[in-house]
């Protein structure tokens, strides 16, 4: 799994990310009714996503091929005796998962196809696969490029790797319109990305709740995010 695209991706990102609060709970709303039993999740960063979800693990391994967020993780999670964390990538491990996570990582990975492939192989029968991922290429920016995104996605883009491999997606959502409204302006205007960049993630997060209103009565036409989820 290649995830560092053609720069040296440090994941300076993320702790600005970390802040979003309410962002992270609309996604883990979306996603938590899938979630139990033996979960994997592949890339989780400083793991702030995992906070929410834990407690309805019977166990859960992480999987950071970074060696610093892996230390980290490491350090922070050594006293919890249901997680196993491990510094490499997802190992293709015959149905022994109930839920697998990526969430905002497929989009760092090269060969997107043959991960999800991998992660298919490896859920139970009756698990989910649930992938979070930026969505729609016409917004690709400089912040893309610069944290090491190889492409963003439509549901047309998952719908093609997925039918070529006869896999069914139970959901294709995007969501967080307001997200798209402010990536889209960003884009539009030309606007340096990382000026204010942790006053832009406190805004856009203090607008989530607009967020979900328009997502609602906008049938979730749009969104800066899309989610997958796939059951086995």
């Amino acid at each position: 799994m290649n995830t560092k695209n053609d720069i040296n991706y440090d994941g300076w990102e993320l702790k600005y990310f970390d802040l979003s609060k309410k962002f992270r709970k609309y996604q883990f709303d979306l996603i938590k009714r899938y979630i139990s039993g033996n979960v994997a999740e592949i890339g989780p960063g400083n793991g702030i996503i995992l906070e929410y979800y834990l407690d309805r693990c019977e166990t859960l391994d992480l999987f950071e091929p970074d060696k610093d967020l892996f230390l980290n993780l490491r350090n922070k999670f050594s006293g919890s005796k249901k997680i196993s964390i491990q510094n490499k990538e997802l190992e293709l491990s015959n149905e022994i998962y109930d839920t697998i996570l990526y969430l905002d990582v497929l989009e760092h990975i090269e060969d997107h196809e043959k991960e999800i492939l991998k992660a298919f192989g490896s859920l139970k029968k009756n698990g989910y696969l649930v992938i979070n991922v930026p969505a729609f290429q016409f917004l690709y920016s400089d912040f893309d490029k610069h944290v090491g995104h190889y492409r963003r996605y439509s549901k047309k883009d998952i719908n093609k790797i997925l039918l070529n491999n006869n896999l069914n997606p139970i959901s294709l959502k995007y969501y967080d319109s307001i997200g798209f409204l402010l990536s889209l302006f960003s884009k539009i205007t030309f606007s340096n990305y990382k000026k204010n960049f942790e006053n832009k993630i406190r805004i856009w997060d203090t607008l989530i709740s607009i967020s979900k209103i328009i997502d609602i009565i906008s049938f979730n036409l749009f969104g800066k995010s899309l989610l997958i989820i796939i059951k086995k």
